[in-house]
């Protein structure tokens, strides 16, 4: 038996530039569906599937692209293929032709192997699964970034839109985002949820005065 509507994080380790990297995409379940969000680099099929079925007990049904980055999208194609039963791809409009390897992805102008996206989203739409979770379109890190808060668990999954240090959240980190500005001016669409804890996919998971340290973040405190 599942639990119904859990939340976790996976740490996905990665060699970039000879430096080891961790990636957390988050898994959310219940007892129908087991959701991914992000997938990581390329080679991450065997550790998603064994820390999925450690988390959930179960297999991937869904998973959530967040935006168009490379250690976002990296293992879709593998997934996707590597398991037997049909697993539904959402994804933004705007980042649906580069997971479909129609556009070459913009920082790294790698074009992917196409996987097929079932489902486009847009800002606001409630998806009906595992106690509802919300789109929330961010722009700024990259045009086409969304973030998700799970409503059940009170947890907003903020992709890159933020970013956390032992702890701490943090603005997205400059080096990689497109628009630094408009990436600060997204933050403020989170004050409309209210948010328990955080799981950022570089830094992990924040609990501690969340609301407060959205708040000065979004007044560029």
């Amino acid at each position: 038996m599942q639990v119904a509507e859990g939340i976790g994080f996976i740490d996905l380790r990665s060699v970039v530039n000879n430096h080891e990297m961790i990636f957390r995409p988050t898994v959310i379940w219940d007892d129908t569906d087991v959701i991914l969000i992000d997938t990581g680099y390329p080679g991450q099929l065997e550790a998603i599937s064994e820390n999925v079925a450690k988390l959930s007990k179960g297999r991937v049904t869904k998973i959530i692209i967040t935006h168009q980055d490379y250690d976002h999208l990296g293992s879709l194609f593998e997934v996707i293929n590597g398991y037997e039963q049909k697993i539904e791809v959402y994804a933004h409009e705007l980042t649906k032709p580069y997971i479909q390897g129609e556009k070459k992805l913009i920082k790294t102008g790698v074009t992917v192997s196409g996987i097929q996206v079932d489902h486009t989203l847009t800002n606001g739409q409630i998806l009906p699964f595992c106690g509802g979770i919300s789109v929330i379109f961010t722009p700024g890190h990259t045009p086409d970034h969304i973030s998700l808060y799970h409503h059940a668990t009170k947890t907003l999954i903020s992709g890159d839109a933020l970013t956390a240090d032992q702890g701490q959240l943090h603005y997205p980190n400059p080096i990689y985002t497109l628009d630094m500005e408009q990436a600060k001016q997204s933050i403020s669409r989170f004050l409309d949820y209210e948010i328990d804890k955080v799981i950022c996919f570089h830094g992990g998971i924040c609990k501690d005065h969340v609301k407060g340290n959205i708040s000065a973040l979004a007044e560029g405190k």
